[in-house]
């Protein structure tokens, strides 16, 4: 149960963050939902405060923004509290060749993906050092263990939060502080709609993951020490054969899984 802990999602709008939003309100969570769409935030605050029992937060904020992350995090701890959880779910895609990719677009992609995680989570993390007890957790991607063709810019993203999740694990485990990677494959969520990819998003249809049965993966880690959650399996299990056979690695993700 997560009765009278603080969990933050960021993407809590839609998608997976939104489930993952959810699920821990049916945990008993006093959940907090972070995305720059208040409106639909509003939304998720309201079913989260019905299945919780009681209130629930949503502020508005663009996690690739250092200073609008601060006006957030100073509202968070005057009106809810330190967060005992964090879940970095905020992130977008964009699936086209690397050198066709706009500039532009791949300085968003990490200043959203990468940075404004990485800023987040130091604010945060100082305040778990300093209680104690904190639970971190970051949804990288499949694509942070095995990337393929047109998803250069999005894997590198990803791969850097892995980078960063298995260097922190390390640093954050003396002062009880927990880090959690999330790796999933493709999810039925507007994911692809916003990555341009709804081609890509029917052809792995049979294999995509529920993200409400995702999520109650993700809430049931919560205040455990878990390293890291990865699905679909036959994908984590790819992913650990790419890292010990590169060339045949190449040649799956170059060839059976390259759907876009």
């Amino acid at each position: 149960m997560l009765s009278n802990r603080i969990v933050v999602v960021t993407g809590g709008s839609s998608g997976l963050g939104k489930a993952i939003a959810l699920q821990a309100a049916r945990k008993h969570a006093t959940v907090v939902v972070l995305a720059r769409n208040l409106k639909a935030l509003r939304h998720v605050q309201a079913q989260a405060s019905a299945l919780s029992g009681h209130p629930a937060f949503a502020y508005a904020v663009d996690v690739s923004d250092p200073t609008s992350i601060d006006a957030m995090v100073q509202r968070l701890t005057t009106e809810v509290g330190t967060p005992d959880v964090l879940v970095n779910a905020a992130g977008f895609g964009r699936f086209q060749n690397a050198l066709d990719t706009d500039f532009k677009v791949v300085q968003k992609m990490f200043a959203t993906n990468v940075l404004g995680l990485m800023y987040l989570t130091q604010v945060i993390g100082r305040m778990m050092i300093d209680q104690h007890h904190g639970h971190i957790i970051n949804v990288a991607s499949m694509a942070g263990l095995m990337a393929t063709p047109k998803s250069a810019v999005y894997a590198a993203t990803k791969f850097a939060v892995v980078g960063f999740d298995n260097g922190l694990r390390l640093e954050l485990k003396p002062f009880g502080v927990k880090v959690t990677t999330v790796n999933p494959g493709p999810i039925n969520t507007n994911f692809f709609k916003v990555a341009d990819a709804t081609a890509y998003q029917r052809s792995v249809q049979a294999i995509a993951l529920d993200p409400d049965r995702l999520a109650q993966r993700i809430v049931r880690a919560m205040g455990h020490a878990v390293r890291e959650i990865n699905a679909p399996r036959f994908m984590a299990i790819a992913a650990k054969g790419y890292t010990l056979m590169p060339h045949v690695g190449d040649w799956l993700a170059g060839g059976v899984f390259n759907r876009k």
